[in-house]
């Protein structure tokens, strides 16, 4: 066992274990230990200046789910974008869960939108789940506010898939557009454009959303499709 297993098995959580397998059921139990994200981040801060660490970052794949962590918040701590994109490019294929996909969210990729644009075209093309997963987030965090084109839904839109982790993040891209960019991507729950399950659960999103009017919500409830006709 290294000593980064070690501090992370003193910071076991049993109930926590229990509770986080239950949310990614794809994951062997025995790859979780138990440990809290915000302890790992804080681990992560401590660890990320050791000279072992580079040594970690080489060392893919690791063999427990906040190792994967903790390799992803240490991309995050990258401040050269080409470097944070070519560890994240690394370290991606090695994502085997929703969890570890959704919370990289490199702080440099904001200032280099353009460049990391061109990357994310590349990733929603990728036969890997979560680098599709992981492309579709980036687009939604990063091209729905001031940097937002028509061509971005238009990207996520034509993906067709039957992996659920990706109609997820589908699902999810296309709820927080409502929210931002109700106009530009209405047509595609009023023409139907998109699979009848990520059309649903886009919606059903949205309706909860506290960012979207109630006029908005008795709108979109009209365009469901019908449960039996799905």
């Amino acid at each position: 066992m290294t000593e980064l297993q070690e501090e992370l098995f003193s910071l076991r959580d049993e109930k926590y274990k229990e509770f986080f397998s239950a949310l990614v059921p794809n994951i062997d139990k025995r790859q979780i230990i138990g440990v809290k994200t915000p302890q790992l981040k804080k681990l992560t801060k401590d660890f990320y200046q050791k000279p072992e660490s580079r040594i970690f970052m080489n060392s893919l794949p690791h063999e427990y789910y906040e190792e994967n962590n903790i390799h992803g918040f240490m991309i995050e701590r990258i401040k050269d974008f080409d470097e944070c994109i070519a560890e994240t490019e690394k370290y991606l294929p090695y994502i085997d869960n929703w969890a570890s996909c959704d919370q990289l969210r490199p702080p440099v990729f904001k200032k280099h939108r353009q460049e990391l644009l061109k990357k994310i075209k590349v990733w929603l093309s990728s036969p890997h789940v979560y680098t599709v997963r992981f492309g579709i987030g980036m687009l939604m965090v990063h091209f729905l506010d001031e940097d937002f084109s028509p061509e971005y839904p238009e990207l996520v839109g034509k993906i067709r898939t039957e992996e659920y982790y990706v109609n997820m993040m589908l699902a999810w891209y296309f709820a927080t557009a409502l929210a931002k960019q109700y106009d530009s991507v209405l047509p595609y729950f009023a023409e139907r454009k998109l699979s009848p399950f990520v059309h649903n659960k886009a919606i059903q999103k949205a309706v909860e959303s506290r960012r979207v009017s109630d006029e908005r919500k008795a709108f979109l409830r009209t365009l469901k499709y019908c449960e039996d006709k799905i």
